[in-house]
């Protein structure tokens, strides 16, 4: 990706990310199963280093199951001490995540 703005997973490919501040905004999709448009909630996490290297980009997810695994770091930016490693598993309505929280030194 030339611009590297956004976060963009590859499948089975672990992302180790710092996030330094988040947002929860409504987004117009595009709806796949219908083609027409819907607005969604989207959980956007602002990232300053991926796998090591310092970066200005965005990762955000409109599935429930990946945004409620950073809930408890949400209230106080508590994730600001720490790097996730997020590896995505699967595609469609079957993907799933395993994410990994490490204390940042």
């Amino acid at each position: 990706m030339v611009l590297q703005n956004t976060i963009i997973l590859q499948e089975g490919v672990p992302a180790r990310l710092h996030f330094t501040d988040h947002r929860i905004e409504s987004r117009t999709i595009t709806e796949p199963t219908t083609g027409r448009p819907a607005i969604r909630q989207v959980l956007a996490l602002s990232v300053d280093t991926m796998d090591g290297r310092p970066v200005s980009a965005e990762f955000s997810t409109m599935a429930e199951k990946l945004a409620g695994q950073f809930e408890p770091y949400l209230k106080d930016k508590s994730y600001r001490g720490y790097d996730f490693t997020i590896t995505q598993f699967g595609d469609g309505f079957t993907r799933s995540w395993s994410v990994k929280a490490t204390p940042r030194t």
